[in-house]
């Protein structure tokens, strides 16, 4: 069984944060270290900092691979321009290129891909990613496809502003989702054949 870190965790409240926090956190820890224990343990006290480094360089090569302002905004002008053929398209190349096996869902069903990796399942909806405001209309039949397939993740694709109900409802389900920045990296570098005049998709910063 491949475990995960809960959200609301130390470590994986520090992954979301700036790099420099959990560097900073290390440095106040040994120093305290230094200052507190006896000169016996110092060392020992030094070395309990090493899981803040490893995760600040976690989160230092995470922030670096993130798409710029400039980026997002040019995959914004990109996939507006698609019909969802070439959408469709480039997400199913992004997903097999992350080491996902992809099936196409349905016509008109609340999901549009379901997405299989080291065993688990994740169904996703991206038709309506032009759509102005993701509100709960568009969540819940994707969140009650998820559990009457028994998946273990759930992904809304879309670039519209979420309404106040749409977002506390995606965080209780534990839906992930995807606007402009996550596209700009997720689809770095792709160009889809049947995009009529759109160019190479930006790539994210090497």
């Amino acid at each position: 069984m491949k475990l995960q870190m809960a959200k609301n965790s130390l470590f994986a409240t520090l992954l979301r944060s700036p790099w420099w926090v959990s560097f900073a956190v290390a440095a106040v820890l040994a120093l305290l270290a230094g200052a507190l224990l006896p000169e016996q343990f110092r060392v020992a006290g030094a070395l309990g900092t090493m899981p803040f480094v490893v995760v600040g360089a976690i989160a230092a090569w995470r922030q670096w691979q993130r798409p710029s302002a400039a980026q997002a905004a040019r995959t914004l002008q990109a996939v507006n321009a698609m019909a969802w053929p070439a959408f469709a398209q480039a997400l199913e190349e992004a997903f097999r290129r992350d080491g996902y096996v992809v099936q196409r869902g349905q016509g008109g069903a609340a999901m549009d891909f379901e997405l299989q990796r080291q065993g688990r399942r994740t169904l996703v909806s991206a038709r309506r990613w032009k759509a102005a405001r993701i509100g709960l209309d568009a969540l819940r039949p994707l969140q009650a496809a998820r559990e009457a397939a028994d998946a273990s993740e759930a992904l809304y694709i879309g670039l519209g502003e979420l309404t106040d109900t749409a977002r506390p409802f995606a965080t209780q389900h534990g839906i992930t989702l995807w606007q402009a920045a996550e596209l700009a990296h997720a689809l770095r570098g792709l160009q889809p054949g049947s995009a009529a005049g759109a160019s190479a998709l930006p790539a994210s910063r090497r």
